[in-house]
């Protein structure tokens, strides 16, 4: 891997084979920086595994990578950073096909001076189409409660698709302690209180467009979840709320 690397995204994944494969293509197309593809699993038995495999000789920036330090989302991406050779880290879900199309907005919305960037589902023609209603139902209105009540800045801040630079991660999570994808609304959090500079892009949202089996628990993320509610209910206030740049891709 050449030591321009400029980008890493991560994708922690179990057992996904379609939705990777598909993703891996579409990454390939899509991005034109110097990259890398760094696709982390928590078992050595992972069906991932020959999916990052059969693509490595004619796509070398992908590669696949054993989460040694906490099994799960949290454990994945803290893994992931720790081996990365980007400058700026991009987490991702190999399930999500449609925000690949933001990458390019999130990369520039950086370049202009954004600390942290989110892409959105909720605001300025963002969507979310697909995937468990509860699940719907309870993301809509934590985010809706958050930005009237605690003053968040991000209209979105439980999405899973973040961007940030490699050296604010130990500042922007405690890493383990987060169930499934609720570190990178942990992340959201600690961003706005150190006064990180945010963007968000709005992206159309399709879950699991090829389907496969969500790792989507009710009870167990309710309960993560709810901790970094409270967390952001009670501090962000005292922060205030802060201005977000938005860049909204034409014909959106």
């Amino acid at each position: 891997m050449s030591d321009g690397v400029v980008l890493t995204v991560l994708l922690p994944v179990r057992n996904e084979t379609m939705n990777l494969r598909i993703m891996l293509r579409i990454l390939r197309a899509v991005l034109t920086i110097p990259h890398e593809i760094i696709v982390i699993f928590d078992s050595e038995t992972d069906s991932s595994i020959a999916v990052v495999e059969e693509v490595r000789a004619t796509y070398p920036q992908a590669r696949p990578l054993l989460n040694k330090i906490g099994r799960g989302v949290a454990g994945a991406i803290s893994t992931g950073v720790n081996a990365a050779q980007g400058e700026r880290i991009l987490i991702f879900a190999a399930d999500e096909v449609g925000p690949v199309l933001a990458i390019d907005d999130m990369m520039t919305l950086m370049d202009e001076g954004a600390e942290f960037v989110s892409v959105t589902r909720y605001a300025h023609g963002g969507r979310r189409l697909g995937g468990s209603i509860i699940g719907q139902i309870l993301s809509r209105t934590a985010n809706g409660l958050l930005g009237v009540i605690s003053g968040m800045g991000l209209s979105d801040a439980t999405t899973g698709i973040k961007l940030f630079r490699r050296t604010d991660f130990n500042r922007l999570t405690q890493g383990t302690s987060a169930i499934g994808w609720s570190i990178a609304f942990e992340m959201a959090i600690n961003a706005q209180l150190l006064g990180l500079k945010l963007g968000e892009v709005p992206t159309i949202s399709i879950d699991r467009l090829f389907g496969g089996k969500s790792s989507f628990q009710l009870v167990p993320w309710v309960i993560g979840y709810l901790g970094y509610f409270a967390t952001a209910m009670r501090k962000l206030p005292r922060a205030g709320k802060p201005s977000v740049t938005v860049r909204i891709p034409p014909g959106m």
